[in-house]
């Protein structure tokens, strides 16, 4: 069974050594192609000695030119085949290294996306990029003894006959030989492998740690950590630079006794080939014979060593990709005593809240739990028709076609609501009269997005990092990213959409990476829009712009945002305060800041000390994002102005008597045409 382009097949993942095998018999036909190969190759290595051993003594030694040029002949032919055995085993060889190679790395994307969310929780990016670059490439050429390593088998057997056929002596010391051979290396092996395990899980560990490095390098320079972390990835280096000598050291050691042995192994062999010759025992062509067998000889063994050494750091490699693979998702399900316990709670917070929250009693009623569903049933649809989205925990609802608010002392707390609201973990919530995690995966993904502040903006360009995986037209790019105040990052960028983001975005700024991502969540459009803190990295003229807009853009469509901002807030039908995680108050932003101190204290300390985390960077880049927004409102403005002038010149008498008169319109802006943006 070879790769399929798409499917890579179901792998064993039961152990290091089962996913290899598993590798193996995935592409059984070719493999056996290989070891054919491979073994007429090594077979092909031992006709040489024998036929110039004949050539010798039938010819040299007879003086039958005839019979000379005859064995000379064939040694000439086998050369030539067994340069091209030669070539198919390479080529062979090199299919099954890629297909292993590709196979792998297909599972790992592919579970890399089925883990989802869950993928940054289990193991770190650093780790992953190392399964990705270094493990998959091991693992390929383990594959390598497939071919070589089969052949070198039957070569040894071959060998050990022709030297039968010479002389029983040497071929017990060749039989006795090899083996004592791969008893002297196997100890190094075994010290390799361990060495190459402890060197394996420092390479990801350091890869975690160089990767947090420069995500959060702006950050650590903001608050003078950049040292700190530093200091710890050079002594993470040094510790690494360490267990890397004990790998060297082990490979030194196994590549000297892969060299070494066998050329010793060599000249015994053939210091008793030398004397049999001299006392007559054996012919001068099967003294040349027995040389070139040894010789060859080498070849096999070197194979043997090469093959336990593949297979040994091959086997550190597959147990990293099997740890990998059997990293479950998340389980979005919650067992019949759990979801007692938590209906528990949410019932006794919900009482508490009724006499205080004053307009959540209907919040807390409605947030009841349904009955536990215990064992999970097939999944059902989703409601056919906008619905209610509940957190029984909490006491949020957030209801259809209206843009809602959610306030937390603790960012925390509102993004954990907010992944329960987008299933992205366990949850009694309920959309409509349906718990969420009964209804299938694929409808609630389909129809409830969550647009995290920290989504990656991949390598590309901006098109494609608004765009996703929708094709967009020019109308629809346009408008989004006027929704997301985000014209100006475009007009600023040398080739416009076109231009290639940097990785995560880092030519970019802050605030101008927020935008992006807002202006692909609306692109996306989805019935439920979850946004955590969508404007927390820009300045309050730009947020201001940002949520007049968000407002506008999902005008009638259900829409949840979390902040403390007072510009955000005053835009939001329904504002949800929470203490704690759970609901102290409901209602217009306005009413709140009249009627709850506790809220207007928390709003008004968001609204003086916004973005406390950013460091000087990020506000001097905000302020310069301030700066050009008002430069380019002003711009408009003056063209505006300027237009309106030549209109007015356009329409006066040319005789320059009375001016016409001229009536007073409203000064804002118009927007630019869409073409700008092309």
């Amino acid at each position: 069974m070879t790769a399929s382009p798409t499917d890579p097949g179901t792998p064993d993942r039961r152990g290091p050594a089962r996913y290899l095998w598993w590798l193996t018999v995935s592409q059984r036909r070719r493999v056996a192609a290989g070891a054919l190969l491979g073994s007429a190759w090594m077979i092909g290595l031992t006709l040489p000695p024998y036929l110039l051993s004949r050539a010798i003594d039938d010819g040299l030694r007879t003086g039958d030119q005839r019979a000379l040029v005859g064995w000379a002949a064939a040694l000439l032919g086998i050369g030539v085949l067994n340069a091209w055995l030669a070539i198919m085993r390479h080529r062979t060889m090199s299919r099954i290294r890629l297909d292993a190679y590709f196979r792998t790395v297909r599972l790992v994307v592919d579970h890399a996306t089925r883990l989802g969310a869950a993928l940054p929780r289990r193991v770190s990016a650093g780790e992953v990029v190392t399964i990705g670059h270094s493990d998959v490439g091991v693992i390929s050429q383990t594959l390598t003894v497939t071919g070589p390593g089969v052949g070198a088998v039957i070569a040894y057997v071959v060998i050990a006959a022709l030297l039968l056929s010479v002389s029983p002596l040497l071929a017990v010391v060749v039989l006795v030989g090899v083996p004592l051979l791969a008893l002297l290396v196997g100890p190094f092996l075994s010290r390799l492998q361990g060495a190459e395990t402890a060197y394996r899980d420092r390479q990801g560990t350091l890869a975690a740690v160089l990767g947090d490095l420069v995500g959060g390098l702006r950050i650590l320079n903001g608050i003078g950590g950049k040292a700190v972390f530093a200091a710890r990835y050079r002594h993470g280096s040094r510790q690494l630079l360490d267990e890397g000598y004990r790998v060297g050291s082990s490979m030194s050691w196994i590549q000297a006794f892969g060299l070494g042995l066998p050329t010793v192994f060599l000249s015994i062999v053939a210091w008793l080939a030398a004397r049999m010759a001299a006392q007559g025992t054996i012919t001068v062509g099967e003294l040349v014979a027995v040389y070139g067998y040894v010789a060859v000889l080498v070849v096999p063994v070197a194979s043997f060593i090469e093959s336990g050494y593949d297979i040994g750091r091959g086997l550190v490699s597959a147990r990293r990709v099997v740890d990998f693979l059997n990293l479950e998702p998340d389980d979005h399900t919650v067992g019949p005593a759990e979801a007692a316990g938590a209906a528990s709670e949410s019932a006794h917070g919900r009482a508490g809240e009724n006499g205080s929250a004053g307009e959540s009693g209907s919040a807390g009623e409605s947030g009841a739990a349904p009955e536990p569903s215990g064992k999970r049933a097939a999944p059902i649809d989703a409601p056919d028709a906008p619905a209610v989205l509940r957190d029984p925990l909490s006491g949020l609802e957030v209801k259809p076609g209206i843009l809602t608010a959610l306030v937390s002392a603790r960012p925390s707390d509102a993004t954990d609501i907010v992944d329960r609201l987008g299933r992205f973990s366990p949850s009694h919530t309920t959309w409509g009269t349906a718990r969420l995690d009964d209804i299938a995966l694929e409808q609630v993904r389909a129809r409830i997005l969550v647009a995290d502040n920290e989504a990656e903006l991949f390598a590309g360009t901006l098109r494609a990092a608004i765009s996703g995986q929708l094709r967009p037209d020019e109308q629809a790019l346009a408008r989004v990213i006027d929704e997301a105040v985000a014209r100006d990052i475009v007009l600023g960028l040398p080739d416009g959409l076109d231009t290639r983001l940097d990785s995560h975005g880092h030519n970019l700024s802050g605030g101008q990476r927020q935008r992006v991502r807002l202006a692909r969540a609306l692109l996306a459009d989805p019935e439920i829009l979850l946004a955590i803190e969508p404007t927390s990295a820009v300045d309050a003229h730009t947020e201001a712009r940002m949520a007049t807009r968000l407002r506008a853009a999902r005008s009638g469509r259900t829409t949840l945002v979390t902040s403390t901002s007072p510009l955000v807030l005053g835009q939001a039908d329904a504002v949800y305060h929470l203490v704690d995680g759970r609901l102290a108050a409901v209602g217009r932003h306005a009413d709140l800041l009249s009627s709850h101190p506790d809220y207007r204290r928390l709003v008004s300390r968001g609204s003086a000390e916004q973005n406390p985390t950013h460091d000087e960077t990020e506000r001097f880049a905000a302020r310069k994002e301030s700066e050009q927004l008002a430069a380019q409102d002003a711009r408009e403005q003056l063209t505006t102005q300027e237009a309106r002038e030549h209109v007015t010149e356009a329409q006066a008498p040319e005789d320059h008597g009375t001016p016409a008169p001229q009536h007073h319109q409203d000064p804002r802006p118009s927007e630019p045409p869409h073409e700008a943006l092309r």
